[in-house]
């Protein structure tokens, strides 16, 4: 652990010349080598939904042990002419709005859609984000609300953290706010929360009982909620306190890792919140940043972080070890391959890579691994 935050010491003074970055490796890493996945686009994918479905915003995506992929979406999002057969009268011959979860089988056929209002339960006005944890089950959370629910695999609901309608801010134990991704450690049955698009922090849960454990804001200190941004981001005298906490990955070696959207960076911590290193990422971009949302590779050691950039369009490959960039691919644009609005990454076990797009993307695209990571 030492090495690791002597590395991202060392390296702060190049962090704007690395996190630009380019489409090649850069030189040194232990991967820049052909061992770099190079990805492309499966344009056989996903197939047509059912029952003249149609998806929002994808705000969530999730590989299960299965290689099933769970995706959660935000109906809301959806125009009256996207979804014209659903009106009343009815305006167009199609389409319906899709169910807020569905789970895809390897080939992307639907094999369930549950989700919305039900007894018991306040449910989302925005979803954002889902995880299937080592129980089989299925977490869901809010961009714009103070809660996040537990449900079984087939939509049952179990538990709710957070009351919906109330915020008391970062540095209290048991409301929530704007909670957007989450994982669960395994050995411990701990969920970590990036609490993030009104909280500034990541804070963990006992994931059977809701019970507060502990949280953290940037580099580990307390959450500021009253801190001022200033844009853009300046990695040589960089912001104390996050911005937008998006992202959050564990990794199997215990490792936390932590987007701070707005912020354009990744930062590192144990599980008990301390901090390690962190990474900027184009630093100088500004509007909804570029720290969205992470994914790693699926070889033994998870040796490349996978960083979804939702306004450059970009995809970012960094090694693992000291978050040294070491490639990117996609661009802007509407083409198979591009994005408009990325927002989520997922890999599964047989080298397919996921992204998911928001605002006027809403759409999930499949690439192809060529080389073996």
């Amino acid at each position: 652990m030492t090495n690791r935050i002597r590395i991202g010491c060392a390296l702060a003074f190049l962090l704007i010349n690395v996190a630009c970055g380019s489409e090649a490796p850069q030189q040194g890493s232990e991967l820049a080598s052909e061992s770099l996945p190079e990805w492309e686009i499966d344009p056989t994918w996903p197939p047509t939904l059912p029952n003249d479905w149609i998806l929002g915003d994808i705000r969530g995506m999730f590989i299960d042990d299965d290689d099933h992929l769970w995706v959660v979406h935000m109906p809301s999002s959806l125009t009256r002419q996207e979804i014209g057969a659903e009106m009343d009268p009815p305006i167009a011959d199609c389409c319906f709005t899709a169910p807020p979860v569905l789970e895809l089988d390897s080939e992307g056929n639907v094999l369930q859609a549950w989700g919305g209002p039900g007894e018991g339960y306040t449910w989302f006005d925005q979803e954002h984000g889902i995880y299937i944890d080592h129980n089989n089950f299925v977490w869901l959370g809010t961009s714009n609300g103070n809660h996040i629910m537990k449900f079984t695999r087939d939509g049952n609901h179990v538990l709710t953290i957070g009351t919906p309608g109330e915020n008391k801010g970062s540095n209290d134990p048991g409301s929530l706010g704007g909670p957007a991704n989450f994982f669960v450690e395994p050995s411990t049955n701990e969920i970590f929360v990036a609490d993030g698009y009104r909280n500034k922090r990541v804070v963990v849960f006992d994931a059977a009982t809701g019970e507060y454990i502990r949280h953290w804001g940037a580099y580990g200190q307390t959450p500021d909620d009253s801190y001022t941004y200033e844009y853009p981001v300046d990695p040589e005298n960089p912001p104390q306190h996050y911005s937008t906490v998006h992202g959050i990955i564990g990794s199997d070696d215990g490792l936390v890792y932590v987007s701070d959207r707005r912020g354009n960076r990744i930062q590192v911590f144990t599980q008990d919140g301390e901090y390690l290193m962190e990474r900027f990422v184009m630093p100088q971009t500004g509007g909804s940043g570029t720290g969205f949302s992470l994914g790693l590779s699926r070889d033994p050691d998870q040796n490349i972080l996978y960083l979804i950039d939702g306004t450059n369009q970009r995809v970012w490959m960094l090694n693992r070890d000291d978050l040294e960039i070491l490639g990117r691919f996609g661009k802007p644009g509407r083409q198979a391959g591009e994005f408009i609005r990325a927002h989520m990454v997922v890999l599964d076990s047989r080298g397919y890579l996921y992204t998911g797009e928001a605002g006027n993307g809403r759409r999930m695209q499949r690439f192809i691994r060529k080389t073996a990571s």
